[in-house]
Parts: structure tokens; C-alpha cells; sequence
């Protein structure tokens, strides 16, 4: 799904940087249904923890590469020696206990999508299957976690998941559109999907 873009000011947070602009316009706050994507922006937002995630949209192909474009049954048979072949690849953040949750987090997420049919189905149930638009006035006004966040992380982690605090998993809605933050100045905002 892609935005029909006007012209205007940006939120804040993402400055200048290209990179970090086309995110913004093209990606944060746009409903996401398709599990290799979420499962992707999962990955990505546990790598985040710590970091700043201009950070990882640096590192993005190298972990598209590196984790076999996020297929998550291929992720979840990784052994010793892939791992091992993850922590030289000076592409990504080469953390252990990162790299361990991806493996991890890859069969909890098979196990979820055996369970709901799909990863969307049970993800998007934390927002009642709807985006929750916002609009703060200002950046400093969006949340770092929610209610939504804080029930997400809870039932992600019962579920075996790795490296999803409240506020990775409040990081991830915004990432996927389950919330929409821009600001009520934003170019983003009340924007038409096509």
C-alpha cells in the first residue's frame, strides 16, 4: 500500500537523511497485512533495541541478505554455524542474544501462524484489526508504550518471543500501522492510501 503524497513539513524525528525520509513517507504509520513483512519489522525492531533506528534502515539490505529476505522457516533451522557466520557479518549488529531471538522469534511466529491462520490475523487483533490514528501536536507528545503495547509484549513474550518490550512492540505498531503518530502538521497526515 502507498501513499498519495502532498507536500509539506515532515514529523520531526526524521530529519533530513534521505533514508530516514523516505521511511517516514513511504513506511511509518502505513497499515502492514503481510506476514513477511511484520515478521520482518519484528526482527528489525528487536535489532533496534538500544540503537537508533536510523541504525538498522542503514543495515536493512545486509539483513535482508544476511536473513534470508526474513523467511521465517528457513530463519528458524538456522544452527550453530549460521549464527556463527551472523556474528562476523559486520553488515548487521552483531549482538548473540539478537541474533538468538531472530532464531527464536522465527519459531514462535511459525508457531503463531499455524495457530491463527496467519501472524496479521493475530497481530492486528491488539488494535482491534483497526489503525489507531492519533495526531498528536507534537513529537514529544507520542507515547514510548501503551496499554496496546504493554498487552502485545505481554502475550508476544508467553508465547516464547525474544526482545519484545513494550516499548520494541509500540515501536513495531508505529512501524507496521497498527498506530499512526504523525503529527497533526505532518505531510503524512490524513493522507489517502491508493
Amino acid at each position: 500500500m502507498s501513499r498519495v503524497q502532498p507536500l509539506g513539513e515532515r514529523c520531526s524525528w526524521c530529519g533530513t537523511d534521505p533514508l530516514y525520509c523516505k521511511y517516514h513517507d513511504d513506511e511509518w504509520g502505513v497499515p502492514v497485512h503481510d506476514d513477511r513483512h511484520l515478521f520482518e519489522m519484528l526482527i528489525l525492531e528487536g535489532a533496534q533495541a538500544g540503537l537508533s533506528w536510523i541504525t538498522i534502515l542503514r543495515k536493512r539490505a545486509a539483513y535482508r541478505r544476511a536473513f534470508d529476505r526474513f523467511d521465517a522457516r528457513k530463519i528458524a533451522k538456522y544452527g550453530a554455524a549460521k549464527k556463527r557466520s551472523l556474528m562476523a557479518d559486520a553488515g548487521i549488529v552483531r549482538n548473540r542474544l539478537k541474533i538468538d531471538a531472530a532464531v527464536t522469534n522465527a519459531r514462535a511466529f511459525l508457531a503463531v501462524q499455524k495457530e491463527f491462520g496467519s501472524f496479521d490475523a493475530y497481530i492486528w487483533q491488539f488494535v482491534g484489526g483497526h489503525p489507531r490514528i492519533n495526531r498528536p501536536a507534537a513529537h514529544h507528545h507520542i507515547p514510548a508504550r501503551t496499554p496496546e503495547s504493554d498487552a502485545m509484549s505481554r502475550d508476544l513474550k508467553k508465547r516464547g518471543f525474544r526482545f519484545v518490550g513494550s516499548t520494541i512492540c509500540y515501536a513495531f505498531m508505529q512501524a507496521t500501522g497498527m498506530v499512526d503518530d504523525h503529527v497533526r502538521d505532518c505531510l503524512c497526515a490524513n493522507l489517502t492510501y491508493s
